[in-house]
């Protein structure tokens, strides 16, 4: 199982970028991928999820209308699209496998069982 996260990089406030997680490795049948962060000295917190089958998503309230998850298919990549970010969005952010996850639990980090490794999001002036 792989999950290889990248795209991160320095940005400065009201900037964009685009965060991307390749999957390999597993079915996608019931799958649900994540994106989550943790800033330094800060528990790891749910940012967005899809579910593979059907599409659903799912996102923080503190980054509803400015960041858009979507998935390639063709590709086994979700990408998280980050506009008009905030200092406060510095972080490492993960991606993170998770099964058979509903509206109610796909915030729960703790559902998600193999995780990739970070890309760092600095947002400075």
């Amino acid at each position: 199982v792989q999950l290889q996260a990248s795209g991160g990089g320095l940005v400065q406030p009201g900037g964009s970028l685009r965060l991307s997680c390749a999957a390999s490795g597993f079915t996608f049948n019931s799958v649900t991928l994540g994106w989550f962060r943790q800033a330094p000295g800060k528990e790891r917190m749910f940012v967005a999820g899809v579910r593979w089958s059907g599409g659903n998503r799912y996102y923080a309230d503190s980054v509803k209308g400015r960041f858009t998850i979507s998935k390639d298919t063709s590709k086994n990549t979700v990408y998280l699209q980050m506009d008009s970010l905030k200092p406060e969005d510095t972080a490492v952010y993960y991606c993170a496998r998770a099964f058979g996850l509903i509206a109610s639990t796909v915030r729960d980090r703790d559902r998600y069982d193999f995780w990739g490794q970070g890309t760092l999001v600095t947002v400075s002036s």
